[in-house]
C-alpha cells in the first residue's frame, strides 16, 4: 500500500511510456476514429480525423477530453467552426463562461465568445498605443506568461481558441506544462513549495506612466486578487501542478519580499524551460483547446508591428476553486466570487 504523497509523486513524475502515448512507434493513437499525434515531449498533440462542426459522439468527446488531460493542449487544423459551432463544441466539455464586459469586436449575439482583436483596443482606451501598453505590462521575459483569469478565485478550467484570420508569419502562441515543471523540481524543492501559498493579483508588475495613468485607475476600480496554493492538485488527474505565472503572481505568503522574489524567479524559470513547452503556428481554421489548470501560455508579441490581421475567438469553460496539497482551497481577497463573473 502507498501513501497519498507517494501516489501523487508518482503521478506527477511519471514519464510517458509507449502505452501511455502511442499505439505505434510514431507516438500516435487512434481512438474512436480520431488520431492523436504528440508534437513535443511533455506537452501538445495534434488531433486529426475529426470535424468539430459536424457533431461528436460520446466516444469522440471522451477521446478528446483524455487527450487534453494527457497532453494539456491539443490542436485541430482546417476546422469550419462559426460562433454557434464554437459554443456548441465547448458545451460538450463544460459550461462556457459569460464575461460581463467584452470589447466591441466580440459578437453581440454570442456572449460566450470573446474576440481577441479587442486586446488591440486596450491601450487606446487608456491613452496609449498598443505597443506601449504591451511594454508596460510585459517588461521582463517572464512577465507575459499566464493562465487565463488567474487572479480569480475560480480560474477557467479550459480555453478553446480558434483562428479566423492569422498572419503568414509571426503570431505564434506558446504553452508550458506546469505538471511537468513541478515534477522536474528536486524532491527537497517540491517539499518546500508544496505548503506555500501566493497572492495572484490583476495588474501585477505594470509600470505606470509618469503623472496620471488611466490604466492604474482602471486597475484600482476593478481590482481582483486571490490567495492560491503555489502547488495545486489537479481535480481530474490528481497531478501536482506548479501554480505560478508571471502575469498575476504578486507575493508568496509568509516569505519576505526578497525571499519571495528569488523563489518566484526560480519557479518561473522552471515553469518556462523550453523542454516543458510547445509552440503553435496558427492558420485560419486552427483551434487550440487547453487545460487552463495545468498550463500557462505566452501570447505573441512579434506581430503588432506587422500589417497582417490576427483575429481569434475565445470560449472559456467555468472552473473550480483550486485546492492545495493539504486540501486547503484558494481564498478570495477582492474582486471575485466562485461561480460569479
Amino acid at each position: 500500500m502507498t501513501t497519498d504523497r507517494e501516489t501523487a509523486d508518482r503521478t506527477a513524475t511519471a514519464e510517458p511510456t509507449a502505452t501511455d502515448t502511442a499505439g505505434n512507434e510514431a507516438g500516435e493513437t487512434d481512438t474512436a476514429g480520431i488520431e492523436v499525434k504528440p508534437v513535443a515531449g511533455h506537452i501538445g498533440a495534434e488531433i486529426a480525423g475529426v470535424d468539430l462542426a459536424g457533431g461528436l459522439d460520446a466516444a469522440r468527446v471522451a477521446a478528446i477530453r483524455a487527450a487534453v488531460l494527457r497532453w494539456k493542449v491539443v490542436f485541430f487544423r482546417d476546422q469550419r467552426l462559426d460562433h454557434a459551432g464554437h459554443v456548441a463544441f465547448a458545451r460538450l466539455f463544460g459550461e462556457p463562461v459569460v464575461l460581463p464586459r467584452r470589447g466591441k469586436a466580440s459578437p453581440a449575439d454570442f456572449p460566450e465568445v470573446e474576440t481577441t482583436a479587442d486586446r488591440l483596443e486596450l491601450g487606446g482606451r487608456f491613452g496609449m498605443e498598443h505597443d506601449e501598453w504591451l511594454r508596460r505590462r510585459r517588461h521582463t521575459l517572464l512577465r507575459g506568461w499566464h493562465c487565463d483569469h488567474g487572479a480569480r478565485v475560480d480560474p477557467p478550467a479550459a480555453t478553446i481558441l480558434r483562428a479566423e484570420t492569422a498572419p503568414p508569419y509571426g503570431g505564434d502562441t506558446t504553452w508550458s506544462n506546469l505538471a511537468a515543471a513541478y515534477a522536474g523540481l528536486s524532491a527537497p524543492m517540491r517539499a518546500f513549495v508544496d505548503g506555500l501559498r501566493a497572492e495572484h493579483r490583476l495588474g501585477v508588475g505594470y509600470q505606470p506612466r509618469p503623472g496620471d495613468d488611466a490604466y492604474v485607475r482602471h486597475l484600482l476600480d476593478r481590482q481582483t486578487a486571490t490567495l492560491h496554493p503555489l502547488v495545486r492538485v489537479h481535480p481530474e488527474t490528481g497531478e501536482r501542478v506548479l501554480f505560478v505565472n508571471g502575469y498575476y503572481v504578486e507575493q508568496i505568503a509568509g516569505l519576505s519580499r526578497p525571499e519571495s522574489a528569488a523563489v518566484l524567479e526560480l519557479l518561473l524559470e522552471q515553469a518556462t524551460r523550453p523542454e516543458y513547452t510547445v509552440r503553435f503556428r496558427w492558420e485560419p481554421g486552427s483551434v487550440a483547446f487547453w487545460d487552463n489548470r495545468a498550463t500557462i501560455h505566452l501570447a505573441p508579441s512579434d506581430n503588432a508591428h506587422l500589417d497582417h490581421p490576427r483575429t481569434m475567438h475565445r470560449v472559456m469553460l467555468a472552473g473550480d476553486v483550486p485546492a492545495g496539497v493539504d486540501g486547503t482551497p484558494s481564498e478570495p481577497i477582492v474582486g471575485s466570487e466562485a461561480g460569479r463573473w
